[in-house]
C-alpha cells in the first residue's frame, strides 16, 4: 500500500510539525541521559515513583488527562524458595479526546531490568552517535519518542479527530503480571496499538512474537545428617535435578518450543541432606495451543514428583504472555507503517522474534499493533545496552506520520479488518 501525506488536510502544517521534531533532537538526547541516571528497576518503587513524577511533568504540555492506576500486589519465589507477596508500582494513564471516533493506544514501561544495586547506573558515549546507558533504548528512549511524536501531532489540525491513550507500566520487565489486566481492558477500546520497545540497531522491527511463561518448581524433602541418618532424609536436590532433566527434555516437543531451566538453589551444607531445592525456568512457545500441551506435560512431571515418598512438589507461575500471531489487521497495519517509513526515507522490515513484550498482550486482546516503534538500539538487558542517538528524531517523525495517516483515514482499512 501507499501513504500519501500531501493528500492530508493541512499538509503544510503537518510538514512543519515534522520538521519541528528535528529541532528537539538534542533535547531528547540530553533528557534520556538524565532519565537514564534515575534507577527504575522493577522492584525499586522509589525510583519508579521518581520517574512517574518526571514523566507526568514532561507530558503536561500535551494538555491531556492523567490517571495513576495502583497495581495489585504480586507473588514471587524469593532466594529462600518461599512464595512471598511483593508490592507493585503504578501504571501511568495519559489520555486525550476519548470521545473521538478514531482511537489509538500507545504503550510502554517505566521500569528497567537493572536493580538499584546493579553496577550499571550511568551513561557513556561509545562514539559520536552511540550512547550506552541503562534504559536508554529499553525504554526511556522509547517514551521520549512517544512524547515528541505526540507533541508534533498535536501541532496539527488532524489531531482533533483522534483520541489517544498512553499506558506506561512499572512491571513490563517482570512479565506485566500486574498490569496485564489494564492492558487488556484498554486494548478493547482502541482501533490500533503502538508500543515503544526499541527497534534493532539497523531499524528492523519485530513482527510475530513467541509466547512466554515463567515458573518456579519448589521441592520440599526432609533434612537429615548425611552420615548418621542419610537414609532417613529425603534429598530435595536429587529429586529436583531429575525433574529439571524432564523439563529440559520438553524442548522441541512442539515446533520451536524451548524450556530454559535458569536459576537453581538448594541445600545448606555438604553434610546435610537438603530438605529444600528450587528452580526458576522459562518456556517460549510459538502457537497458542502449545501452552495447553506444555502445561499438561509440566503438571504430569509435578504429579510424578508428588508420588515420591516424603516429598512435596509445588509449581508456581504460568504463561504470562500468549504468542503474538499476525492477524490480517496486524499485517495491514505493518504494511501501512512500512509505507509511512518510505515517505520519510526509512526502509522498514519486520522479523519474527522469540522475545515478548506488551505487544503480545495487546494482540491477545484483539488489538492490531506494532511494538518496536521506539529508538534504534541493541544489547538491551545488559550493561552493553546502547541507543543510536540520531534515531530519536527519526523515530519520532515516523510515529507522528503514522498518527497523521491514521487521523486522515489512510489506516481505516486496518480498522475494518480488525472488525
Amino acid at each position: 500500500m501507499t501513504i500519501t501525506p500531501t493528500s492530508m488536510p493541512n499538509w503544510q502544517a503537518c510538514e512543519a510539525a515534522l520538521q519541528h521534531i528535528d529541532s528537539r533532537q538534542q533535547e531528547m538526547v540530553d533528557t534520556v541521559i538524565k532519565w537514564s541516571h534515575i534507577n527504575s528497576g522493577s522492584r525499586n518503587l522509589d525510583g519508579l515513583a521518581k520517574m512517574e513524577e518526571i514523566i507526568i511533568k514532561a507530558f503536561e504540555p500535551l494538555g491531556a488527562e492523567i490517571e495513576l492506576i495502583q497495581l495489585d500486589d504480586g507473588e514471587l519465589v524469593n532466594a529462600a524458595g518461599e512464595i512471598v507477596t511483593v508490592k507493585n508500582g503504578r501504571t501511568i494513564r495519559i489520555f486525550k479526546r476519548p470521545e473521538a471516533n478514531r482511537k489509538v493506544l500507545m504503550t510502554g514501561h517505566t521500569d528497567t531490568v537493572f536493580a538499584v544495586d546493579h553496577p550499571f547506573q550511568t551513561t557513556t558515549w561509545l562514539d559520536d552517535n552511540t550512547l550506552n546507558g541503562p534504559g536508554v533504548a529499553d525504554m526511556k528512549g522509547g517514551i521520549l519518542v512517544m512524547l515528541n511524536a505526540l507533541m508534533a501531532f498535536e501541532e496539527t489540525p488532524l489531531a482533533q479527530s483522534v483520541g489517544w491513550e498512553i499506558l506506561l507500566s512499572p512491571d513490563e520487565e517482570t512479565g506485566s503480571l500486574a498490569s496485564a489486566k489494564v492492558l487488556a481492558e484498554r486494548a478493547k477500546t482502541a482501533d490500533i496499538g503502538m508500543t515503544y520497545e526499541p527497534a534493532l540497531a539497523d531499524g528492523t522491527l519485530a513482527g510475530a512474537r513467541k509466547g512466554s511463561g515463567n515458573y518456579s518448581l519448589i521441592v520440599n524433602g526432609k533434612a537429615a545428617h548425611a552420615g548418621r541418618e542419610f537414609h532417613n532424609g529425603r534429598n530435595a536436590v536429587v529429586l529436583l535435578s531429575e525433574m529439571i532433566g524432564e523439563l529440559a527434555a520438553l524442548t522441541g516437543g512442539r515446533p520451536e518450543l524451548t524450556v530454559n531451566p535458569a536459576v537453581i538453589s538448594g541445600g545448606v551444607a555438604p553434610n546435610v541432606v537438603p530438605d529444600k531445592a528450587w528452580c526458576k525456568f522459562n518456556v517460549r512457545l510459538k502457537e497458542p495451543e502449545d501452552a495447553i500441551w506444555f502445561e499438561e506435560q509440566v503438571n504430569a512431571i509435578v504429579e510424578r514428583g508428588n508420588t515420591k515418598d516424603g516429598f512435596e512438589v509445588i509449581l508456581h507461575g504460568g504463561i504470562n504472555r500468549p504468542p503474538k500471531a499476525l492477524s490480517d489487521a496486524n499485517l495491514k497495519l505493518m504494511d501501512a507503517i512500512k509505507a509511512c517509513g518510505l515517505e520519510l526515507g526509512i526502509d522498514i522490515n519486520y522479523v519474527p522474534t522469540g522475545g515478548c513484550c506488551e505487544g503480545n498482550n495487546l494482540a491477545a486482546a484483539g488489538l492490531p499493533n506494532v511494538d518496536t516503534l521506539g529508538v534504534r538500539g541493541g544489547m538491551i538487558h545488559s550493561a552493553d545496552e546502547f541507543v543510536v542517538a540520531d534515531s530519536f528524531s527519526e523515530r519520532a517523525k515516523l510515529s507522528a506520520l503514522i498518527l497523521m495517516a491514521f487521523a486522515s483515514g489512510q489506516l481505516d482499512h486496518v480498522v475494518k479488518a480488525k472488525a
